[in-house]
C-alpha cells in the first residue's frame, strides 16, 4: 500500500533541528549556548518553528533523568539502553512532547516516527512506534509516581543545597531551577519605563527589570536595533541597582563578558574599564556597547583578573567571578549534565584567589562588589567570610534594598544579598545570586 503522507510534514524540520542540537549536547559534549548559535538547521527555522525547537530542547535537558527513567520502563530487557544514541534521542523528543509540553499525542508519535525514518533508522521506527503509544497510555502516570528531584539534580549538588539550606529548602530550590525561566529586560534609561511596558508586552519587577513572558525573536522586537535595551536576568541586574548614584565614578568590572553589568554601568554614567581574559567573550561585549552607544563610557581590557592591575585605583570594583553558575539551571539545563563537585572545588579556589587580586584595586573609602550566580555558600557566604579574614581593611556593607523594590526577602541575616529561583515565584521566580558589598577603610 502506498504511502501518501507528505515527504516533510509540518513540524518535521524543528524537531530535525532539536535532534541535531541534542546530538551535539548529548553525544559531543558541546554546551548548550554553542551548539545552539553554531546549529545551521536550526537558525534557519522561521521563528515559531526555531522557538518550539528550542522549548523543545530545554526541556529534554531539564527533565532528562525522568525521560531515562520513562525509557528504563518500557524497555522488556531492564538496564539496556536503545541503540544507537540517535534513537534514544528520538525517544526523548517524542516522550517529552506526550509528557511535557502540549502536543497532541498522535502528532508526538507520527513525526517522531517519521524523525527516526529520516534518520535512516528504518528497521527501528516500529520501535519507536510501540514505545510512544505505550507511553501515550501509561506515561504520564509513571511520570506523577516519579520525584523529579532525585531523578534531575545531580546527587552532589543536592547534597550541597540540603547542607546549606535544610532539606525543606532545598526541594523549593530544585523545584525552582527545574521550570522555564522568561525573559528579563535592563532598558539603557529607566525613566522610559512606561513606554517600553507597552511596546514589549512585558510587565516590571519591583527591582525595575522589565519581563517578557510571550515569544518571539529577540532581535525582532521594538527597540533592540535602535539600542534601548539588553537582555538580562534579573537577579543579574541587581549588583549595580545596589550601587545607586554612580555617575561620574570609576568602576572596574572583572570578569566583564558579556557585559550586562558593563552596560549597566556605562548607561549609568560611570567610566567602566572592563576586563575580560577571553578575547572571543569580548567581541561580544563591544558589540553590545556599539549597540547601545556606550563605548564612549568603557575602556576596554583584555587580560587575566587573576594578575591584572590597574595603573590607578577605581571607586568601585565589580566581581561577578566565574562560578557553577547552578542559580541559572532555569536558563542553562545543560549545566546540570556537565558540572561536577570537582567544579565546584576548582572555582571556589579561583574565586578565592580573584578577591584577593581585586582587593588592591579598590581606593580607600571604595566598594568592593562581590557576585556569582551559583547557589552554593561555598561561592558565596563562605567565601566572604574568607577574604574579610585575609582582608581586615575591608568591612561588609548593608546593601540598601530601596534601591531594589524593598525586596527584603533577598537580604540575608549576614547582610548579603541571595536570591533563590523560587523568589518572587508567582512573577515567575528569578535566578539564584549572591551579592555581597564591601568597603575599603
Amino acid at each position: 500500500m502506498p504511502d501518501n503522507r507528505p515527504a516533510n510534514p509540518e513540524g518535521l524540520g524543528a524537531r530535525q533541528a532539536a535532534l541535531d542540537v541534542l546530538r551535539d549536547i548529548l553525544v559531543h559534549k558541546k554546551m548548550l549556548d554553542v551548539a545552539l548559535d553554531s546549529s545551521t538547521k536550526l537558525n534557519q527555522l522561521p521563528t515559531r518553528d526555531r522557538a518550539f525547537a528550542r522549548m523543545l530542547i530545554t526541556t529534554i535537558l531539564r527533565h532528562k533523568g525522568q525521560l531515562d527513567a520513562v525509557i528504563e520502563q518500557v524497555q522488556s530487557k531492564k538496564g539496556e539502553r536503545p541503540s544507537p544514541e540517535t534513537l534514544v534521542i528520538i525517544l526523548y523528543i517524542g516522550i517529552a512532547q506526550i509528557i511535557f509540553m502540549d502536543v497532541a499525542d498522535h502528532a508526538a508519535v507520527d513525526i517522531s516516527v517519521r524523525l527516526a525514518e529520516s534518520e535512516g533508522l528504518i528497521r527501528q521506527k516500529g520501535f519507536v512506534n510501540a514505545v510512544l503509544r505505550r507511553i501515550t497510555r501509561e506515561g504520564k502516570s509513571w511520570v506523577e509516581a516519579q520525584d523529579p528531584i532525585t531523578l534531575n539534580i545531580p546527587g552532589w549538588l543536592w547534597q550541597a543545597w540540603v547542607k546549606d539550606y535544610g532539606e525543606r529548602e532545598a526541594r523549593d530550590i530544585a523545584l525552582a531551577s527545574l521550570t522555564e525561566a522568561p525573559l528579563d529586560i535592563t532598558l539603557k534609561n529607566s525613566k522610559e519605563t512606561a513606554l517600553w511596558l507597552g511596546a514589549l508586552e512585558s510587565s516590571c519587577l519591583p527591582s525595575g527589570s522589565l519581563r517578557r513572558t510571550s515569544g518571539g525573536s529577540i532581535t525582532d522586537l521594538p527597540g533592540y536595533r535602535e539600542g534601548a535595551w539588553w537582555v538580562q536576568d534579573a537577579s543579574s541586574a541587581l549588583p549595580v541597582k545596589l550601587l545607586g548614584d554612580i555617575a561620574g565614578l570609576h568602576v572596574i568590572d572583572l570578569c566583564a563578558a558579556p557585559g550586562g553589568k558593563t552596560l549597566q554601568l556605562a548607561s549609568a554614567g560611570a567610566q567602566v574599564t572592563a576586563l575580560d581574559v577571553s578575547t572571543s567573550r569580548m567581541k561580544k561585549l563591544m558589540h553590545n556597547l556599539e549597540r547601545m552607544k556606550l563605548t564612549d563610557h568603557v575602556h576596554t581590557v583584555i587580560a587575566d583578573a587573576l594578575s591584572w592591575q590597574p595603573k590607578t585605583q577605581a571607586d568601585v570594583v565589580l566581581l561577578d567571578a566565574p562560578c557553577t553558575a547552578t542559580g541559572t539551571l532555569r536558563r542553562h539545563p545543560d549545566l546540570l549534565l556537565f558540572k561536577t563537585e570537582k567544579d565546584l572545588l576548582q572555582l571556589s579556589q579561583l574565586q578565592g584567589d580573584l578577591l584577593d587580586n581585586a582587593a588592591p584595586m579598590v581606593k580607600p573609602g571604595g566598594i568592593l562588589v562581590y557576585c556569582t550566580c551559583s547557589l552554593q555558600r561555598r561561592e558565596g557566604e563562605d567565601q566572604i567570610t574568607s577574604f574579610l579574614t585575609r582582608h581586615p581593611d575591608f568591612i561588609k556593607v548593608t546593601p540598601d534594598i530601596s534601591r531594589i523594590g524593598h525586596m527584603e526577602t533577598v537580604l540575608t541575616d549576614a547582610h548579603d544579598i541571595r536570591v533563590k529561583p523560587y523568589h518572587l515565584a508567582t512573577l515567575g521566580g528569578m535566578d539564584g545570586f549572591f551579592i555581597s558589598l564591601l568597603k575599603r577603610s
